[in-house]
């Protein structure tokens, strides 16, 4: 018997959509190709989470799933169909014990499913469908921050073709610049059947050590010898490029100031552009003084009273 979803991801059945979340990052962490590199075994249980979470974190898909199980795909044909109490392993029962017919053949459609669904919509093509797109495809991606910031290419792996059978190929897709958590991708790619398939990633930005997104700006922090803050001085400051920009501080720079650095941050998409860095000014006291420095801060200390 194959694994349900739920045995996949780890979760019981009455799962809330963020346990079933939690699974899932849990899980594409440990088996995550990247992390994994080379190892099919990883690779494939990662294929196999991503499958679950596609289904499970849809909360109408996950209904079909529910009702269906493994022919939740179908779903809306079956209603539409007026399948009734007929259970959807019926249906695939009357297709798989149809016989071809002279002539044919079972992969043209006849006597299989392609036949079936060609008696419940009145269409018989030897394409399977008849036409009908596969259902779109959502594939969790999760990038980083630098790879947001420039764009990149990935490899995913589309599920097995519910028309011809045929197994999933990899593809490689672009991410655009500029992309965000939450967005969603659109790819366009024909199934080995023939029939399009509408691919859509579902992206991730991974959190950054350094930077903080918030839309199209990025935010830091810079630390500031307590000498160049009351004094003036110039600072470097880094960037998700990886190259660091001079900031001239003003004197009696005060802790927590913000310094806008304008274009330093993300690329603004079709509109083109890019955001604006903000680095906030981090005061660093000065540790270990000599009697000298001590003798100062002192004096310092006596002034200002």
């Amino acid at each position: 018997m194959a694994k349900s979803y739920y045995d996949t991801l780890g979760v019981p059945r009455d799962a809330s959509e963020k346990e079933v979340r939690s699974a899932y990052r849990r899980l594409a962490r440990k088996y995550h190709p990247d992390v994994n590199r080379g190892d099919k075994r990883a690779e494939s249980r990662f294929k196999e989470i991503n499958e679950a979470y596609q289904v499970l974190a849809d909360a109408e898909n996950r209904k079909k799933y529910d009702r269906f199980g493994e022919n939740w795909r179908h779903a809306d044909q079956f209603v539409r169909a007026g399948a009734g109490g007929a259970s959807p392993s019926t249906w695939f029962g009357r297709a798989r014990r149809r016989s071809p017919g002279r002539g044919e053949t079972q992969e043209s459609g006849a006597g299989g499913f392609g036949d079936l669904l060609g008696d419940l919509f009145g269409t018989r093509t030897r394409t399977g469908f008849g036409g009908f797109a596969a259902q779109p495809v959502d594939l969790p991606i999760t990038v980083t921050l630098e790879e947001a910031y420039a764009g990149a290419k990935r490899m995913v792996q589309t599920a097995p073709d519910p028309i011809s059978g045929e197994a999933g190929r990899r593809l490689e897709v672009t991410i655009p610049a500029g992309v965000a958590s939450g967005s969603r991708v659109h790819i366009g790619a024909p199934t080995p059947s023939g029939a399009p398939l509408d691919i859509y990633l579902s992206v991730t930005v991974a959190p950054h050590p350094r930077f903080e997104r918030k839309g199209n700006d990025l935010l830091t922090q810079v630390s500031v010898p307590l000498a160049d803050a009351v004094l003036g001085g110039e600072v470097e400051v880094p960037t998700i490029t990886g190259a660091k920009v001079a900031l001239k501080l003003p004197p009696e720079t005060q802790n927590g100031r913000v310094f806008r650095l304008r274009g330093k941050g993300m690329p603004k998409g079709r509109g083109g552009g890019h955001g604006d860095l903000l680095a906030t000014v981090k005061v660093v006291l000065p540790t270990g003084l000599s009697d000298e420095q001590r003798g100062l801060f002192e004096r310092l200390q006596e002034l200002g009273r």
